[in-house]
């Protein structure tokens, strides 16, 4: 397939760019020990922390594909205007400070929260538990997916579901043959946005959710505590989740993320 030709001066900005990213990361590997690495990412803290971050990431991502994917259809198909007012506030997560964030999820969850209190007096406490950090995760996490698939539903349209709507298919039918395969590609790459963002998750989870070593110290928690006792170690650290991030993106999305075509 033949390209159109760019503009040779676009290279140049492109290209800064692209150092711009890329120089940090650079220098990060750079300042790391390598001789000491394997025993500066082992310890029990670091562990610990590495798989408490996977595992609610893993389950922040379900919960965003769980309300994400009926919540992007709303918005692409329907043109009420309530949905139109909405829209903002469910994209409001992209442009907000992650501890305002956390602030706002503990004045609605935590222990006098608008909903937290109420769910005190039937017995559960949100607040500062691994429950806290996942809901953190999936509040900053959220639009990224939606957006991804709200995209996706637009390019297609609704010519493939009208047909098969005329052609006597009911709708759970219509959703489950003909919307979500042409939401597949947007599907993949929005759940891979949604897992990084997670994973990197540090402003909302720290005030929502504290610092409690296995039970809410995720990773970028961890390695901000060892920045101050250990910067050797918070060096080692933050490489292995910039790692650990580029496999996720990388590895599981990188095709998808240029949407159907790489399909």
């Amino acid at each position: 397939m033949t390209t159109s030709a760019l503009p040779r001066w676009l290279y140049l900005p492109a290209t800064i760019g692209a150092l711009f990213v890329a120089l940090p990361l650079v220098a990060v590997a750079a300042k790391v020990d390598w001789p000491n690495f394997l025993s500066l990412i082992s310890s029990e803290a670091s562990v610990t922390a590495l798989l408490l971050s996977l595992r609610t990431a893993t389950a922040s991502t379900a919960l965003c594909l769980l309300f994400g994917v009926p919540m992007a259809l709303v918005l692409a198909r329907s043109d009420s205007r309530l949905v139109r007012f909405v829209r903002p506030l469910v994209l409001l997560p992209l442009v907000l400070p992650p501890v305002v964030g956390g602030i706002a999820l503990l004045y609605a969850f935590g222990r006098l929260g608008l909903l937290g209190r109420y769910l005190e007096m039937a017995g559960v406490d949100i607040a500062f538990t691994t429950t806290a950090v996942v809901l953190a995760q999936t509040f900053v996490s959220l639009p990224f997916l939606v957006l991804a698939l709200e995209g996706a539903a637009r390019t297609f349209g609704s010519d493939y579901e009208v047909v098969a709507a005329t052609l006597g298919a009911g709708p759970t039918t219509v959703w489950w043959r003909v919307s979500l395969p042409l939401l597949a590609p947007g599907l993949v790459s929005g759940a891979v946005l949604a897992f990084a963002r997670s994973l990197g998750e540090f402003g909302a989870t720290l005030t929502f959710a504290g610092s409690r070593q296995g039970v809410t110290r995720t990773l970028p928690l961890e390695v901000y505590l060892q920045r101050e006792s250990d910067a050797e170690a918070a060096v080692a650290l933050s490489l292995l989740l910039v790692a650990v991030a580029a496999v996720v993106v990388v590895g599981l999305g990188s095709r998808r993320l240029r949407g159907a075509s790489a399909w």
